[in-house]
Parts: C-alpha cells; sequence; structure tokens
C-alpha cells in the first residue's frame, strides 16, 4: 500500500509514551530513588512503606500490601482468600490471561462466563449464576479499560450463593462504586502499576488490596516466604495456610519510589484521560465502521468510570491494524482470543459459540493511542487515519 505524500510526512503516534510526563517528574522521582540508595534497602523497604501507606490513602482501603506484580498479587490474594485444589473461581472469558491464570496457580480451577452485552466489557451475572456448583468458593469480576463491573448484581451472586467476591481491579486505581474503590467492594481487591497503567512503574508491581484483617495479613505472610515481621520463623497452621509455604513477591523500592511521585499527579492525569476521551469521541462519533465507542457506554449512576484504555468496536479489525501501523500509529487488540477458547483452557465443556458476547467481541475490539503525554494533534491523526481506512484508503 503506497501512502501519499501528506500521509507518509505525518509523525508517528506510538501506542504509549510517557517520555514528556516522566521528564517533569524525574526531579521529584530522583528524590525517592536516592533515599532508596542512601538506605541500601531495594525490596520491601521504606519507600514501599510510604506507598502501601499512600494508596490506602487514596483508595480508602484498610490494608494495601505491595507486591511484585498485578498477577502475584492475584495469585495471594486468591490464597489468602481460601481458594485452593478443588475448588472453582468464575471468571470472565474476555479478559487479560492472569484472570485465569492466577486462579490455576491458587491450585483451583477457572470456570469461564460470558460478559454482558452492554458494552462494560464485564462479567456477566447470570451467566456466572447458572455455573455455580458446589464446588464454587468464589466470583471474580474484572473492571476492564474505563469502568467497574456491574457489582450491585455481583454482591446480590456472592450473598445468594456465599460465595467469596475477589476483584480483578488491576486497571481499576481511581474507580468507584458508590464512592467505594474498586477492589473494596468485596473481601479484597488488585492493583497493577504495570508501566502503560493509569498509575504505572517503570517495570513491574503490584498491590493487594483489603479491608479484611485474616486476608491481609494472611497475604503479608505469604508474600514474604511465609515469614511474619522481622521473625526468620516461617509460619504455618495459620488458619487456612496450615501447611502451605510462601513465596518471594516483595516489591521493589526503586518502582515504589517511581509511583510515590507519579502518585502525586495521578487526579490530574485521570482528569487528562477524561479530556483525552472526549477528544476521541467527537471526533469519532458517527464514523463508518465503528460500532461503539467508551464515552457513549450506558454506565451504572453508581459507578465512576477512569478511562485507562480507549477501546472502540470495529469492523476489519485486523486489516485497520495494519492500515495504521503502515502509518506509524500504535494500536493494541484486546483481546485476540478468549479465555476459554485459549489451548491451556479449551475443552469440550466450553466448545466455540458457547460464550458468544465474549467471542465477538475478541473479534471487534481495538485499542487506540491513550495516555497523558497524548496530544490533541495526535488525536486529531489517528482519527483521520481511521476515517480514511473506512473512506477506502485501505484499498490504495
Amino acid at each position: 500500500m503506497a501512502l501519499t505524500h501528506s500521509e507518509a510526512a505525518a509523525p508517528p503516534v506510538p501506542f504509549f509514551s510517557q517520555a514528556r510526563s516522566f521528564t517533569e517528574l524525574w526531579p521529584q522521582i530522583s528524590d525517592h530513588i536516592n533515599a532508596v540508595f542512601d538506605r541500601g534497602k531495594y525490596s520491601h523497604g521504606r519507600q514501599v512503606g510510604q506507598l502501601e501507606r499512600a494508596v490506602a490513602e487514596y483508595t480508602g482501603a484498610r490494608h494495601a500490601l505491595g507486591v511484585n506484580s498485578g498477577t502475584d498479587a492475584l495469585v495471594l490474594l486468591l490464597r489468602a482468600a481460601g481458594i485452593g485444589p478443588g475448588d472453582e473461581v468464575i471468571v470472565p472469558a474476555f479478559t487479560f490471561f492472569a484472570t485465569a491464570s492466577s486462579v490455576t496457580m491458587a491450585g483451583a480451577r477457572p470456570v469461564f462466563a460470558d460478559i454482558t452485552a452492554d458494552g462494560d466489557y464485564a462479567l456477566d451475572a447470570e451467566s456466572a449464576e447458572a455455573l455455580v456448583t458446589e464446588r464454587t468458593r468464589a466470583v471474580m469480576p474484572v473492571h476492564l479499560f474505563h469502568q467497574l463491573a456491574a457489582m450491585d448484581k455481583l454482591t446480590e451472586l456472592a450473598r445468594r450463593h456465599d460465595l467469596k467476591l475477589l476483584e480483578d481491579s488491576a486497571e481499576g486505581i481511581g474507580m468507584r462504586w458508590d464512592g467505594v474503590h474498586a477492589g473494596l467492594l468485596g473481601a479484597g481487591g488488585v492493583l497493577s502499576f504495570f508501566p502503560t497503567k493509569t498509575l504505572g512503574a517503570l517495570g513491574d508491581a503490584g498491590m493487594i488490596l483489603t479491608d479484611d484483617d485474616d486476608i491481609a495479613q494472611q497475604a503479608a505472610i505469604l508474600r514474604h516466604h511465609g515469614r511474619m515481621g522481622k521473625t526468620l520463623d516461617h509460619i504455618a497452621g495459620i488458619s487456612n495456610l496450615s501447611g502451605v509455604s510462601g513465596t518471594n513477591s516483595k516489591m521493589d523500592d526503586v518502582q515504589a519510589a517511581v509511583l510515590l511521585a507519579k502518585l502525586t499527579r495521578l487526579d490530574a492525569d485521570i482528569a487528562r484521560r477524561r479530556e483525552l476521551a472526549a477528544a476521541y469521541d467527537e471526533r469519532l462519533r458517527g464514523q463508518e465502521g465503528i460500532h461503539s465507542l467508551p464515552r457513549l457506554v450506558p454506565r451504572p449512576a453508581q459507578a465512576d468510570p477512569v478511562f485507562y484504555v480507549y477501546l472502540i468496536e470495529v469492523e476489519k479489525r485486523d486489516e485497520l491494524v495494519e492500515f495504521l501501523a503502515a502509518r506509524g500509529i500504535g494500536t493494541e487488540t484486546y483481546y485476540p482470543r478468549p479465555l476459554h477458547l485459549q489451548p491451556c483452557y479449551a475443552g469440550p465443556e466450553h466448545p466455540e459459540g458457547s460464550l458468544p458476547v465474549a467471542e465477538r467481541t475478541c473479534k471487534r475490539t481495538l485499542a487506540l493511542p491513550f495516555y497523558p503525554d497524548l496530544t490533541e494533534d495526535q488525536v486529531d491523526i489517528v482519527c483521520r487515519a481511521v476515517a480514511d481506512f473506512y473512506a477506502g484508503g485501505a484499498d490504495r
């Protein structure tokens, strides 16, 4: 496909960049990192403790425990909540792989439900309820892209069947339901600080959020080789941890230092993301080939969204990805294949066609460049390219 002169001259738009904001924050980040080097403790140290207290204050959590990734946060939360071998946990089929793999790593079995058809990309309560068995111990909704799952329906589902309600709120920092922060509407939740997240580190880091004292204590033991506090004794026999060893999932203090600096501008970044989502909506509304724009999706009055990803549903998704890439525009496909059809989880209980909303959504969703450093000129470049594609530019 040959590009016109004007198309070829347009500057590239990366899918993600934090170069400008990182440069602006560097003096503050540097102060925190220097404190780490001066103290000489590089994991599970003072900066991690400061971050835990700061995030607890921001979210309203009784406990915030830093770990080395969002995936580890899910695994440790599940284990601390008593989920293990022989148990089933209901999860949505449309989500990142870690939602299911964390259940597997905890020793339990993920059971896949469909997502709602109303555009929130979240676990459908009716689909989930049909899957409850005597082995079901928990239901784990995921708060994806820009808003929370329908927590009123899922809370009632968990209550009716006496299930643990655990939240994969990895993308959910800043999201609230009736004023309660994501991850605190059930027994506990998690945060991921992967670099592209709304609050992102420079590498992997994660956090467990809970108001449950027992879950917090057990997660704290599990993340540090089964140790409690500074004792060298590795504890067994505590509640449901009997005979279970801990692991090494301590947060890196350098990542905590970066996050402490970036936390000071989190609300400003959230506001900027809201402005960018509105800019995309204005330019893409009514565009041929686009089926869904995130800000136009109906949402419960209780939900307070945060735009982490700007996700659209489109026709000819894969062709559009190639067309944009040729113009230097980065995109991300969420998610190419639903979890129940992944090779490691595929089986006769969930044949192709059994979870139709998740399967259809995987074929249509596309994330456009979206981050606080993005300019409205760059939004214009992206949207003009999308319009060109659906106007027949893909045939040139």
